[in-house]
This record gives C-alpha cells, structure tokens and sequence, in this order.
C-alpha cells in the first residue's frame, strides 16, 4: 500500500504550524516531498549493503535484510522486451521502462529457454570476442551498455527476445489542490501518492521537515525532526 501524499502533507503542516516554524506552500511541500522519497529511496541500497554484512536472524519479518528487500521489490519489475534492432542494438526505453534506476538480469529466450545474457565491461569486450574460449555465442551471449538507456548484445545476430528485470525510480509525487477563497484545498484528481513502503510514513514527515528547515533556514525545525530521525536510526541498528 502506498503512502497517501494528503496524509503526509497535514502532519508536515501540522507539526510546522505547531512549532511556529510558517506555512509550507504546496508548490514547496511538492518539491520538498519528491526529494524526501528520493534520499530514503536511496538510501534503501546503501542500508542493504550495510545490513548484507551483519549476521541476519531467523525472524523474517524482524531481519532488516528482509525488510529492505521488501521495500525494494516494490519497484522490481521482470522480463520487460528490450527493443532490439539490426546487429544486436537494444533499446531499453521501447519497453514499459519509464525510468530505470539499476538494471538487473538480462536475458535471452534461446528457443523457448531463457539464457541470461552476461554483462562486460567495453574494456573487456575485445578480450572476450576475440579468445575461443570466451567468443560469445546465442548459448553464451554478453552484452555491454553503450548508454543510460541502450545495450550492445554479442553475438550480433540476436535481434530478438531479449528481456531484462530493472529496479524502476519512484514516481514524481504530487500533492495537486484547488484553490478556494485563498485556500490550497487537497484535489484528489492529478494527486501522485508516495510509492514508497507504508512503514516509511513517519521517516517522510521527519525528512520533509528537515528539508523544510534547511530551506527557510530554520535550525530549530531541523534538529528537531534530526533528533527523531537519528533515534529511529539507532533503533533499526540495535
């Protein structure tokens, strides 16, 4: 379940007005929020990373590596087409990839099998095609990325069924309202909610505000949401 972008606005304003700090237009809650969900997004690989390298626990829903890779399954998709063209070209934006944030697996479907298709570097691929041992075949394909959004398959006459699993960016958010005798009223319709996992709710309140502290150059309104943040850190890392 998503995080309602409403909800988050209203406790942001909440606590904002509550401690004196000012109004939080919403064209400056909007930009606020997308850069919030981006940093705790983020910070979602860095965390497993650290996380990968301490002992787990048999407890599945109390392991913080499974935790993590629940929060990040939210944006995994799977065996999207890559569009490929004339000598092993592919394009990764003719697929429903709107914005890939890390590219996974890709493979290749060898007659009904699927072959994952191994990545080089471009440094590399010289030394690949050209040993016996390592010359790429359609049972032993590579590839190398030739920009953000192409690929480079070997050998060259795979022109077709190729797929790829991708790690999607989270949507812009958008808190969208109606103007009313002054007042910024919530419209639902052209609303954006958070894609981020529900649990992260509170983490959003306290990064928006911190943000918003930063911007309006509120050091008190900063600390404020810093210490909470750090004490839910410290909590996640006992």
């Amino acid at each position: 379940m998503a995080v309602l972008i409403d909800t988050v606005y209203q406790r942001v304003l909440s606590i904002a007005n509550k401690e004196q700090r000012g109004y939080i237009t919403p064209q400056e809650f909007n930009l606020l929020a997308n850069q919030a969900q981006m940093e705790i997004f983020e910070q979602y690989f860095y965390d497993l990373n650290q996380f990968s390298r301490l002992p787990g626990n048999e407890t599945k829903h109390a392991d913080m590596v499974d935790i993590l890779e629940e929060k990040i399954s939210i944006f995994e998709k799977f065996r999207q087409d890559v569009g490929m063209g004339s000598g092993g070209v592919g394009d990764l934006t003719n697929s429903s990839a709107n914005d890939i944030y890390r590219l996974g697996v890709v493979s290749y479907n060898n007659s009904g099998q699927y072959i994952e298709i191994e990545h080089v570097n471009q440094n590399e691929l010289n030394n690949y095609i050209n040993s016996p041992l390592t010359a790429p075949t359609t049972s032993r394909p590579i590839y190398i990325k030739t920009s953000e959004t192409a690929i480079q398959v070997y050998p060259t006459t795979i022109t077709s069924g190729v797929t790829f699993n991708f790690i999607a960016r989270p949507a812009d958010v958008v808190w969208n309202f109606t103007t009313v005798l002054g007042e910024a009223l919530h419209n639902s319709n052209g609303t954006v909610n958070f894609q981020l996992h529900e649990s992260d709710e509170t983490t959003l309140v306290q990064k928006i505000l911190q943000l918003a502290g930063i911007a309006i150059k509120d050091p008190g309104l900063y600390q404020l949401t810093d210490k909470e943040e750090n004490e839910t850190t410290q909590q996640e890392k006992l």
